[in-house]
């Protein structure tokens, strides 16, 4: 059994194998067969995207409490298909710490997501353990460990690994498989697992790690761009989006964003004006010109009804100052005794909606939300409560200084 020599953390972890990751068929589906009845699996990977638009996939590290191993997906003749089954096993709950990225490399590489899953970064919002709290942070809280990090900016696609390598990427899932048993047990005595279920309804939805190559220049920020401009730039946006994809290269790697918005403003309508775009690759001598020239030619021959129709932007009068501090506060108060994020219940956006609006369609009033915050804005707004200080903490007070709530 190979541990850190100052690590005395890992109890009965068996990670023997970690110096020599799991390369051969063999291996791997002994391994897997050994999970097969697990009620829960922590899972990490390591992996890089700096040079692809979708992450290389470097390192797979699996938990089950008992053992801890790290498959190595770039092995050659590697058949990871034993994987993905066990990650669409429907009666092992999949286990990670904000699992987005990770999320995104298997629906890429299995066209389908984990599931079930478990979160513990989202977990933490309702354990009173702050908003997107990391990994280590975490550990340190409920585990009274510091995780090494040393190795965190570690080329993962280099071959050997080190065994100090492999050790690190393990404790991304030996604590990890520790943590999920106390946050799960600590939501279920406070019946609160509930809480989390449009997070994890968000988690579970494909659309949460795909980009609509139609949808691409929403992500460039452009302001005051008249519609004709805005128009070359959704098609040319759309056009680098699936450039980037079908080539597997970041999509700044194809055409930088800048050049893009200048390339929408100015509708380049002769070969020698690339010359005088910005970062245009190689000019008016650049492979790209065709292309691109063809969208604009097929964005001038739409129909004026295919223009985008400007945002009516209708002045609202923003809520008094003092009311949105005063829900901020009342927003705080909830939080702070129920020990949960902020995030959870309402964003500033959703107090601006609920000052103005008893009515308004924002999900902290509704549900859970609205028994533990939502009702007692809305009463505040209307004069039936007040806010007070006692002992240095915020109270809830009736209008006739009842204390009901502190």
């Amino acid at each position: 059994m190979k541990r850190h020599a100052s690590d005395e953390n890992r109890g009965e972890v068996n990670t023997a194998k970690a110096a020599d990751p799991i390369t051969t068929n063999e291996a791997l589906n002994t391994i897997i067969k050994q999970y097969q009845n697990a009620d829960f699996l922590a899972i990490d990977t390591e992996f890089l995207r700096e040079r692809t638009y979708y992450p290389q996939l470097c390192l797979i590290q699996i938990s089950d409490g008992v053992n801890a191993i790290a498959i190595d997906p770039l092995a050659k003749s590697l058949d990871l298909n034993p994987v993905w089954e066990l990650l669409l096993n429907p009666k092992i709950t999949k286990v990670f710490h904000a699992g987005n990225q990770d999320m995104e490399i298997f629906l890429h590489l299995m066209n389908e997501l984990p599931t079930p899953i478990y979160d513990t970064q989202i977990a933490a919002m309702v354990c009173g353990l702050g908003d997107q709290v990391g990994y280590d942070k975490l550990v340190k809280s409920l585990l009274d460990h510091d995780i090494d990090k040393t190795s965190r900016f570690t080329d993962w696609s280099k071959r050997p690994l080190s065994n100090r390598q492999i050790l690190y990427a393990l404790d991304d899932v030996i604590y990890l498989a520790k943590l999920y048993p106390l946050m799960l047990a600590r939501l279920n005595n406070e019946n609160r697992n509930h809480w989390l279920d449009e997070e994890y309804a968000k988690s579970n939805n494909p659309k949460t790690y795909t980009v609509d190559p139609h949808a691409a220049w929403q992500k460039l920020k452009v302001r005051n761009m008249r519609p004709t401009a805005k128009l070359r730039l959704m098609h040319l946006a759309a056009w680098r989006e699936s450039e980037a994809q079908n080539r597997n290269i970041p999509r700044n790697r194809v055409i930088r964003d800048e050049t893009l918005i200048d390339l929408a403003g100015t509708n380049p309508k002769e070969r020698y004006a690339y010359d005088n775009i910005r970062n245009f690759p190689g000019g008016k001598d650049g492979k790209l010109v065709t292309p691109i020239q063809e969208i604009l030619m097929k964005v001038a021959d739409l129909p004026t009804s295919s223009l985008p129709v400007a945002e009516k932007r209708n002045p609202t009068k923003r809520p008094p100052a003092a009311v949105m501090e005063l829900l901020r506060v009342v927003l705080k108060h909830v939080t702070d005794k129920h020990g949960i994020a902020p995030r959870l219940i309402a964003s500033t956006d959703d107090l601006e909606a609920l000052a103005s609006d008893d009515h308004a369609p924002i999900r902290a009033l509704s549900g859970w939300r609205r028994e533990i915050f939502g009702d007692l804005a809305l009463r505040l707004k209307h004069g039936k409560i007040a806010l007070a200080v006692s002992s240095g903490k915020i109270i809830i007070v009736e209008q006739k200084n009842e204390e009901i709530e502190s």
